[in-house]
């Protein structure tokens, strides 16, 4: 916790200078800033400023529902739903794709993604590797290896945010632990209580939108900390940098956005997108998700919806699909188009995957049960070779056919496009042993650039 001593003196706007400079540790588990900074400036901060949006789709997306529909397989595994054609010759996905459909040019699809380990939680997606035989302390993840490597790209900015809600499942809300990395390298998590954990005594991320009282909180707190801060370290005053930015609190407000944009992306809903476990089918975390990477955050994870679907008496997986494959097609087609008009598609990597598949046959309550032996991802941006095909399943999109894309190619491809090489960085342990961020033989996929 950050405390900067003195009388705890009310403000104009009624809240104390006091009140505003003890935040508990920002959702960094009770770490405070000034460890936060001292730990990422000893790994040196980077120049580049090149980032990824990771979406997770808890549960487990079916692949063959769509982008690799087999039309010609029998109907209990073909299921429900058609193929079109896309804006790429040769490429099809489902009919409830449209607008990505016509965005293919700018995306590459992965059909044949292997090497999942079958665990129901967001863990390989965000950590690239497995939970079995860990090093102490754990694994560190991408936004936390980013963290460490990397460090802010600017003054004022956290390198990893988490924008995932909390969830009943909570190891599909999981943005990414920091393992061996510490707590110094964990995300920021302004959702983790229902958006409720960004607080500045009473003042939530969801009454960001009251940018003149918290802004004019902030500005206060700069003129009257003066004094005391010019007596603490460098990272103290790193840290009330960070505080008194308001760059982290512009990304995080939406009212700062055009409701026609909002609208384009569909806005969303906050209750769970399902039942049980379930998370919210949010667009405004995907906008948001832009915001932030404009602003300077290098990592952005988010989970998108309940994808965990083995039928009734809670739907069909393609009862389900009717309502989650609209709003995901045009919060993801938003997404790309508002990347493309600011310019930021070249630096901005999209990731949108699941922990696997889902299996080929339909069961008799007209779901899809969990299957780890092959699944998709969806990749944009970051400079990358997209509009193609990358991998393909056999007939029943049980297998894959040829060219299949491990977890840790896909990881080594996120390294490579934000500047790291995974063949030569490493990162270590308690022990100080150091590991390369992916394993061999991994190496970022070819076929992308």
């Amino acid at each position: 916790m950050l405390s900067i001593h003195g009388p705890a003196r009310r403000l104009c706007d009624g809240v104390s200078r006091r009140e505003l400079l003890r935040i508990g540790g920002l959702a960094l588990g009770g770490l405070s800033l000034p460890h936060l900074l001292k730990a990422e400036a000893e790994a040196g901060i980077g120049h580049s400023h090149k980032s990824i949006i990771m979406v997770f789709l808890s549960g487990g997306p079916p692949h063959q529902d769509m982008v690799d529909l087999k039309p010609n397989a029998p109907a209990e595994v073909r299921g429900e739903f058609k193929p079109i054609r896309t804006n790429v010759p040769g490429i099809d996905i489902c009919e409830h794709l449209p607008r990505i459909a016509q965005r293919m040019d700018r995306l590459a699809v992965i059909r044949s993604l292997v090497g999942s380990e079958g665990h129901h939680a967001a863990f390989q997606c965000m950590h690239g590797r497995t939970q079995e035989k860990q090093p102490g302390g754990g694994w560190p993840s991408l936004g936390s290896t980013v963290s460490k490597l990397q460090g802010p790209s600017s003054e004022g900015v956290l390198p990893f945010v988490g924008l995932s809600p909390k969830m009943t499942t909570s190891t599909w809300a999981n943005v990414g632990n920091p393992g061996f990395l510490g707590p110094a390298h964990a995300a920021f998590k302004p959702n983790a209580e229902g958006m409720g954990s960004m607080v500045l005594q009473g003042v939530s991320a969801q009454k960001l939108g009251d940018r003149r009282r918290l802004l004019g909180a902030f500005d206060a707190m700069r003129r009257q900390a003066d004094a005391s801060v010019d007596r603490t370290d460098e990272t103290t005053r790193q840290a009330l940098s960070v505080l008194t930015s308001s760059k982290l609190a512009d990304a995080l407000d939406l009212s700062r956005e055009s409701p026609r944009l909002r609208d384009a992306y569909g806005r969303g809903d906050p209750k769970p997108a399902g039942y049980g476990d379930a998370g919210p089918l949010m667009n405004d975390y995907l906008l948001t998700a832009r915001r932030l990477v404009e602003a300077g955050v290098r990592v952005v994870t988010l989970a998108y919806g309940r994808w965990d679907w083995h039928g009734k008496p809670h739907g069909t997986t393609f009862d389900n699909a009717r309502h989650h494959l609209p709003i995901f097609d045009q919060g993801l087609s938003a997404l790309l188009d508002d990347l493309k008009a600011r310019g930021l598609d070249k630096d901005v990597t999209v990731l949108v995957w699941g922990e696997f598949g889902r299996t080929p046959r339909i069961n008799k309550e007209g779901g899809r049960d969990h299957w780890p032996q092959v699944g998709c991802a969806l990749m944009a941006g970051g400079g990358m070779k997209t509009g193609q095909v990358i991998g393909s399943t056999t007939a029943n999109a049980d297998l894959p056919k040829d060219r299949p894309v491990h977890f840790q190619e896909v990881f080594a491809t996120l390294y490579r496009n934000l500047g790291l090489d995974p063949r030569t960085r490493t990162v270590s342990d308690h022990a100080g042993r150091p590991h390369y961020l992916v394993d061999d033989p991994h190496v970022p996929i070819p076929e992308l650039g």
